[in-house]
């Protein structure tokens, strides 16, 4: 059951192989083959049947299956089943056959799987494959190729086969035509022969011993021939390849005689292949096979062939190996090879042929000879014994060649000479010195000059193989000791072999150590023997010294202390127990550290510390003076080490403080001052430490020294005692009292404090003063340094406290004009930095600095420091090499300035203090320029974490400056540079710690909020303006919670100044702090309210910046939400007209819709509950009163413009909707015709003077303005537009015409806002009641309006604004009571439906209008008819009827009325009538024959709209007059669109009138008397033309009617009279009648007003 599962399985995973991924193919390999190795011959009968089962399987998946059973049998090989075993080799040999052509993949897959089984079942594999080798049979190529394989993995299993095998194979030589077959051939001749060279090798091994070369040495020759003779000479180079690896080995086996016979064309042949391939790797091995086997046989054509073979192989030497392409490497030992066969062999001829080369002017001649020596001194050493000294002198100009590479190789010479005894020869010396030379080169300066290249023998540097040859040598070729010990401490002391100290030291430490193992501890140094080693003295100083520098020349000081360790008992006996304990804790110092890490100040001082107890264990005068002596020889030597030489001078210093002779001391500090190279640094410095060190022991003796050399004419430049110096320059007169101030300081620092205070003014100072006003700068700077050492003297001298420095101000004074005199523009010198740092050291010193000394001390040095230009590391271009220098001086100089300031700052540890240094720093701080707020706050940092410190409060005192400091710092933390946010919360941090000690916290307590600045800074890396400012409010966060209330607005005062900090970041951050503070605390500041507004506002005039204007908004809004009223009335309180600063605070309120619903509230109740004028007497005589507008209402309207301007003020306005129209409407009402204040007039027309003005300041302009921005904001656009299109706006600004503005907004609320209107007519409804005309009239006006428009009745608002319009008859205004008549006439329109439901109350109303009393314009009445002639239409016949009698003797007397509104609303109103006097149709009839007259009359009133009134009356009158013609008549000529000729028409109309009413002739002549005096000429003569043709047409009967009398009793009336005349003449051709009639008087008609005609 297992098999079968590993059989499906592995035929899954073989089915598969078909997957054209490699990857999935590489893990079917690794399956298979693991599945192999659990059960590998299940796997292998899997794979077999598999591939017979898949005859047609391309070759590509074949192949995984047979390497993977190649595989399967190498790891299971030795369990392997013989029957498994066949089947595999079957197979394998069906695969690697199945194809003629070759497919090598597929094919070489099956050869290597018969390979690997050949390994054990030889006998089974020959018996399968030698099938298919049958003679005369050319065989497939991988049949031979798999003879060749099989040769090589089972050397003793396959060469007894071997010779039938070659038997077979030789005829089939000639058989091959094709490359492919001789190159196969060749492969296998080669492994056949190495196969052969390896059994006879092994023969004790072999399974059959007698076999010998005899065996195959005539097959093998008869295939050389062939080969040789024939495919050798093929156009193919990878055959003619072929072939020479095959013939190497293949000289091994052939006869001896034959050999001999073939060299002299073998050697030349092969020779010739050079010149025809590039890669010549083969055909050097098959060289060298074939040179051993004629060695092998003492071939002696090699004689004859040897110029030959030396002039061709020499120049595969010379050409350079590359390392990247291994075959010229393995060339090149082919080669080298070659040399020591015939170096054996003939090694004069060698010798003879290489030395010459040495001398070759090309390098890679040089270089590839003595690759050549060097091998065959290696290999050859018998043959090249007696040669030894030949060789060494053929060495000198090798020794002097100056090229890297020929170097490198005579190094490598070197190291073969020493393993084989030539250094011991005469002139090894040599080779020797030239080693330690090469370690003395530059480490570093080799690769920089010349990089290694293609022709390099190695990457290594001369330098580093040298050394490695030099330690290998020491170590390991024992026969070296005697030769390298001690002889290498010759090259100790030298100065040239500096760089050579660290493998000198470590060779002779172990070349030292084995020494002692033999016992030789006492006599190490043997200078009787030894006449050239260096003294103990030079040993000891030169060791000493190096180890100053204990990492240079590859960590030398390790090595020389150790060597140095060694050598204790020859330096001096009493040293061995100090120096065994005291070298190893310095070389583990050493080790403990790195270059970086090692404080070289310390390691000196140890080493200055292990000198001065070497000396004291010494204890020999004589010695110690020797040691001194030494030292001083020394010191020349060490020009160009400026390091190593300060330290000798130091090492100098400690001798002579051990020395007792004080003859000697002077004597020596004598020869120091003349000998010392005074133009160096590093030599002043040096010279003067050693000077102070001295003075230790021998101050006396320092001082007096000092005190000639400055007596001396070393300063005149003029010959005296130090007639060394006669010829010095003024420049290096200079340098010598730099050096003489420098020893001063060194003098005074390391003398014992009690001897040297008292000597300080007197002896030292003295004669540093004199040297003050100079412009040197290193005088300048050793000035500076020595002051500053005597001030470290006097303050760590034990009676610092009683010491009174009295020249410390006029020191600090010099320091401070030290800095001043260096440039702004760059820092090129340390001048600032020593001077701070002596400062730092002097304020120290009593007295105290007075405050104007201080505060210039302090100012300067922030200007002198922090003013500088950025530094290099922070310019774009850099400065060049000395950068690091540069900037290196920088970092120094600020914190000498930082160490200042604290030390001042330490003077006055109290919040005065910390504040009075904030005073100098702040500007600096707000800088504009970014490295000047960068230093700033970095020191400022300092200072406060120093203050943190030292801080120790005994008792609970107010930090009075916190918030101001804060304000000053948390602001930075959003700064453009990432240092200085930084550091700006370091700031705030310890700003905030030092508060909680003065609350009285613990030094070390812990406040999690504030260590949570700390993990804030993380954030301030970057800068993303999101991050920082969401950390600036974290921070404002902390920083509100722990700000003592007391502090709080001072903190928010200073924030306030810093929105105009020059950085826009910081500007932005201080916003967004003072915004998180007020959220955090602003609950508590109501009575600060106004300031703060105050100070916003006038932020906003100073700082032009979007970012500013924004915050400043959320600020007024933040305030706002915490405390509404006193920020309304503070933002009221501003000056009119608002400026745009405090529109934009106005608008900042509509952020939030509930708080904006507040604060619109607020504002409407201010513009309600104040009056909104008053009445003012004009002082102009004879006119009335001007209202003025009140000033809070109008900046209430004017703040509710603002809010709702802002668009987000939109929800607030839609939940005030209903208020905040209808108190804007009526403050539009109240404000028609009001006046500003004057102060106001005169502030407005300057404002709009220097610049455009946002708005009109005018009352009632600016009320309108913000009702049409309140229905824009609350959605109802529609009706802005419509009222403006309808010019309502200017109508409802108009005194005259506002009732009209205020219907047409009514109209477009209708139309366009319907659902507004239950609340709307709600509110006003009250106003109804109002004690003010105006504002009752536009609530009218809006309601009659109203009443024009179906909605009401929609929102079921008729009765109540019916209701309240009848109300409002009884009204003493009287246009109020009109626009209520107008309102109920609107009904009409409005709600037809509904008049007839209220028509008794309606027709009521209108004619209390008609009757009203208190109407002398007839306004109201005017209204009445208008819209009782609306109503009629829709009112119930029995309502009118009982009035029908009354209106129309009520309207009568308007026929006739001046005012032409009058005269039409009355006729059309009695026109309308008729249609009721049905019912009662004798008495209307009565009415209509009353105005009958008039109405025909008015047919030629000057107004048209009168005269159509007329024909309309006369039209509707028509029906009711019982005359059919007079009805036609007025039907056909009465129509509005026809012309009328009145003088037809009126003869006519009287002849109809006298045939139907004869009886009324008196009647009407009456009436139309009362007309002949009328205003209206036409009517005046109408009157006249209209009795005329009445008479005319009356008959005779009722001529009688007529009183003459009364016609010729009134006055005569011209134009009447000529009129009557015309008409009388005139009479369808009758005849004039004799009526008596002179003239015509003027006679009242009946019922008329005698007011009227």
């Amino acid at each position: 059951m297992m098999e079968s599962r590993i059989k499906r399985l592995a035929t899954t995973l073989m089915d598969a192989t078909t997957d054209k991924d490699p990857l999935v193919q590489e893990q079917i390999y690794n399956a298979l083959c693991y599945l192999g190795e659990s059960e590998p011959e299940e796997i292998l009968h899997s794979c077999d049947e598999y591939l017979r089962q898949h005859d047609k399987l391309a070759y590509p998946h074949r192949v995984i299956i047979l390497k993977a059973m190649e595989t399967v049998v190498k790891n299971n090989i030795a369990s392997l089943d013989k029957s498994t075993a066949k089947v595999v080799i079957f197979l394998a040999s069906n695969e690697m056959t199945k194809s003629k052509e070759v497919i090598r993949d597929w094919q070489q897959a099956a050869s290597s799987v018969l390979v690997a089984v050949g390994q054990r079942f030889i006998n089974k594999v020959m018996e399968e494959v030698l099938t298919k080798f049958q003679p005369g049979i050319l065989p497939h190529y991988f049949i031979v190729q798999t003879f060749a394989n099989l040769s090589v993995s089972n050397v003793f299993g396959m060469v007894p086969f071997l010779n039938s095998i070659l038997g077979t194979m030789l005829p089939m030589l000639g058989m091959a035509k094709q490359d492919h077959m001789k190159s196969v051939f060749c492969y296998a001749l080669q492994h056949f022969s190495e196969s052969i060279q390896e059994y006879l090798a092994n023969l004790d091994k072999a399974p059959d011993p007698t076999v010998r070369k005899d065996t195959f040495s005539n097959e093998i020759f008869s295939a050389y021939e062939v080969l040789f003779n024939s495919w050798l000479q093929h156009r193919e180079a990878k055959l003619r390849l072929a072939v020479v690896e095959a013939v190497g080995p293949m000289s091994y086996l052939m006869p001896s005689e034959k050999l001999e016979e073939q060299l002299p064309k073998l050697i030349p042949g092969i020779l010739a292949l050079y010149k025809k391939h590039a890669e010549a790797f083969y055909i050097s091995k098959s060289l060298c096979q074939i040179l051993e086997a004629s060695v092998n046989i003492g071939s002696r054509s090699l004689d004859v062939q040897l110029d030959a073979l030396l002039g061709t192989l020499h120049p595969q030497i010379c050409a350079p190996a590359d390392p990247s392409v291994p075959l010229t490497v393995k060339n090149h030992t082919e080669v080298l090879r070659c040399f020591t066969v015939l170096a054996c062999s003939f090694p004069d001829r060698v010798l003879a042929f290489l030395l010459p080369k040495l001398e070759s002017s090309n390098e890679r001649t040089r270089v590839g000879t003595l690759l050549i020596m060097r091998q065959i001194i290696n290999s050859a050493p018998s043959q090249m014994e007696i040669k030894k000294p030949f060789i060494l002198s053929s060495m000198k100009l090798p020794l002097q060649d100056s090229n890297d590479k020929v170097k490198r190789a005579v190094v490598q010479v070197i190291s073969a000479m020493a393993h084989h005894g030539y250094l011991e020869q005469p002139g090894g010396e040599a080779m020797l010195e030239y080693l330690v030379r090469q370690c003395a080169l530059p480490s570093e300066a080799q690769p920089k000059k010349q990089p290694p290249d293609a022709d390099d023998l190695t990457s290594d540097s001369v330098q580093s193989i040298s050394v490695n040859t030099l330690f290998l040598l020491s170590t390991t070729v024992d026969r070296m000791n005697n030769v390298l010990w001690p002889y290498l401490l010759e090259f100790v002391t030298p100065i040239q072999f500096t760089n050579a100290l660290t493998p000198l030291c470590k060779s002779l430490m172990y070349l030292a150590v084995k020494k002692q193992e033999e016992g030789e501890n006492a006599s190490l140094l043997r200078y009787d023997l030894n006449g050239n080693l260096p003294s103990p003295y030079a040993l000891t100083t030169r060791l000493l010294v190096v180890s100053s520098q204990p990492y240079a020349g590859d960590c030398r000081g390790a090595a020389a202390l150790r060597l140095l360790s060694v050598l204790q008992y020859s330096v001096h006996p009493a040293l061995e127990q100090l120096w065994s304990k005291r070298v190893p804790s310095l070389v583990e110092h050493i080790e403990e550290n790195t270059e970086k890490r090692l404080c070289q100040k310390e390691w000196e001082e140890k080493l200055l510390l292990f000198l001065q107890e070497t000396l004291a264990a010494v204890s020999d005068n004589a010695w110690v003076c020797h040691f001194v002596t030494e030292m001083c020889r020394q010191l020349n030597s060490y020009n160009g080490f400026p390091l190593e030489k300060n330290f000798l001078y130091k090492c100098i210093g400690t001798a002579l403080g051990a020395c007792t002779s004080k003859d000697l001391v002077q004597k020596q500090l004598q020869e120091l001052l003349e000998t010392a190279r005074y133009h160096e640094e590093a030599e002043r410095e040096g010279l003067a430490s050693c000077f102070g060190i001295c003075a230790i022991n021998h101050l006396e003796e320092t001082l007096a020294k000092l005190e000639d050399f400055v007596r001396s004419d070393v300063f005149k430049k003029s010959v005296g005692l130090f007639s060394i110096f006669k010829d010095r320059s003024d420049n290096e007169v200079e340098k010598i009292k730099s050096t003489l101030i420098l020893c001063y300081g060194f003098v005074a620092v390391h003398a014992p404090k009690e001897l040297v205070l008292s000597r300080i003014e007197a002896d030292i100072l003295k004669n540093i003063f004199q040297y003050f006003n100079t412009k040197d700068l290193t005088l300048k700077l050793c000035l500076i340094r020595s002051i500053c050492m005597i001030s470290q003297a006097i303050y760590n001298g034990g009676k610092c406290g009683d010491f009174v420095f009295s020249r410390k101000a006029e020191l600090v004074a010099q320091m401070v004009e030290f800095i001043k005199a260096e440039p702004l523009d760059a820092m090129r010198t340390p001048v600032r930095q020593r001077a701070m740092v002596t400062c730092t050291y002097l304020v120290v010193l009593e007295p105290h600095l007075s405050d104007p000394d201080r505060t210039e001390l302090i100012d300067t040095c922030l200007a002198g420091v922090l003013a500088l230009p950025p530094e290099p590391g922070q310019e774009r271009d850099g400065s060049g090499g000395d950068a690091p220098h540069k900037e290196m001086l920088y970092g120094d100089t600020l914190s000498a300035l930082k160490d200042l300031l604290k030390s001042l700052l330490q003077r006055n540890l109290t919040p005065h203090g910390l504040q009075d240094m904030f005073a100098h720093l702040g500007p600096w701080i707000k800088s504009n320029k970014e490295q000047e707020r960068q230093r700033a706050v970095e020191v400022s940092a300092a200072l406060l974490d120093f203050y943190l410190g030292k801080l120790n409060v005994s008792t609970v005192v107010p930090f009075y400056n916190l918030g101001v400091l804060i304000a000053l710092f948390s602001p930075r933390c959003s700064d453009s540079l990432a240092s200085v946010r930084q550091h700006a919360v370091d700031c705030v941090y310890c700003l905030l710690y030092i508060q909680l000690c003065y609350e009285g916290f613990a030094r070390d307590h812990t406040d999690e909020m504030v260590e949570g600045l700390k993990a804030l800074k993380k954030g301030l890396e970057e800068p993303d303006f999101t991050v920082l400012f969401h950390t600036c409010h974290n921070i404002a966060m902390v920083v509100g919670k722990r700000v003592p209330p007391d502090q709080l607005m001072s903190l928010l005062l200073a924030m306030f100044e810093g929105l105009a900090d020059p950085d826009k970041n910081c500007s932005r951050a201080a916003t967004v702090m003072i915004n998180s503070l007020l959220k955090e605390r602003g609950s508590v500041l109501q009575e600060k309210v106004p300031d703060i507004m105050s100070i916003i506002h006038s932020k906003l005039q100073e700082v032009d910046e979007e970012h500013i204007r924004k915050a400043a908004q959320q600020t007024v809004y933040i305030l706002a939400s915490q405390h509404k009223s006193v920020v309304v009335s503070s933002l009221l309180g501003s000056a009119l007209p608002f400026d745009s600063h405090t529109c934009a605070m106005w608008r900042s309120l509509a952020a939030e819709p509930t708080l904006t619903s507040q604060i619109l509230e607020q504002l409407l109740e201010k513009v309600n509950r104040d009056v909104p004028y008053k009445e003012s007497k004009c002082f102009l005589l004879g006119s009335g009163s001007e209202r003025i507008a009140t000033l809070l209402p109008l900046a209430a309207t004017c703040a509710l413009y603002e809010i709702m301007s802002a668009p987000e003020s939109g929800a607030a306005v839609l939940g005030l909707y209903a208020p905040l129209f209808v108190t804007l409407l009526l403050r539009v009402s109240c404000t028609v015709g009001v006046q500003l204040p004057k102060s106001l007039q005169s502030r407005e027309r300057r404002s709009s003077s220097l610049g455009p003005a946002p708005r009109s300041l005018h009352p009632c302009s600016c009320a309108v303005e913000t009702l049409k921005v309140m229905l824009a904001r609350g959605g109802s656009e529609a009706v802005t537009r419509a009222v403006g299109s309808a010019g309502g706006w200017d109508l409802m600004a108009s005194p005259e015409r506002h009732h009209d503005g205020v219907a047409v907004l009514a109209g477009a609320m209708a139309r366009h806002a319907g659902p507004r209107l239950p609340l709307i007519v709600k509110n006003l409804i009250p106003t109804l009641s109002s004690v003010l005309d105006s504002q009752r009239i536009t609530t009218t006006a809006f309601f009659a309006e109203l009443l024009n428009n179906n909605v009401v009745n929609d929102l079921m608002l008729l009765e109540t604004v019916m209701d309240n319009m009848t109300g409002r008859q009884k009204d003493p205004c009287m246009l109020v009571r009109m626009l209520a008549l107008r309102g109920l006439g609107n009904i009409s329109s409005g709600s037809p439906e509904k008049v007839r439901k209220h028509g008794a109350k309606l027709l009521a109303s209108m004619v209390n209008g008609m009757d009203d009393k208190d109407d002398p314009h007839n306004l109201v009445a005017l209204e009445a008819m208008s819209s009782l002639s609306k109503l009629l239409d829709h009112l119930e016949e029995r309502d009118i009827q009982s009035m029908l009698l009354h209106i129309a003797i009520r309207i009568r007397p308007f026929f006739d009325s001046e005012q032409p509104d009058l005269r039409q609303s009355s006729i059309v109103l009695f026109g309308n009538l008729t249609k009721f006097s049905e019912d009662d149709c004798e008495a209307f009839f009565e009415q209509i024959l009353n105005g009958l007259v008039t109405l025909l009359l008015h047919l030629q009133d000057p107004k048209p709209e009168v005269v159509k009134a007329c024909k309309f009356a006369l039209r509707m009158c028509g029906p009711n007059m019982g005359c059919e013609g007079l009805c036609d008549m007025f039907l056909n000529h009465l129509r509005e669109d026809r012309s009328l000729h009145y003088g037809e028409f009126m003869n006519n109309v009287c002849k109809h009138l006298m045939q139907s009413y004869p009886e009324m002739l008196n009647r009407l002549i009456l009436t139309n008397l009362f007309y002949f005096k009328s205003n209206w000429v036409d009517i005046r003569a109408a009157a006249p033309m209209f009795i005329g043709f009445l008479v005319l047409h009356v008959d005779e009967d009722h001529c009688q009617q007529v009183d003459l009398d009364q016609l010729i009793s009134g006055e005569s009336v011209p134009t009447a009279c000529t009129a009557g005349e015309q008409e009388l003449g005139v009479g369808a051709g009758a005849q004039p009648r004799e009526f008596g009639l002179p003239s015509v008087g003027l006679c009242r008609a009946p019922g008329s007003c005698s007011t009227l005609g």
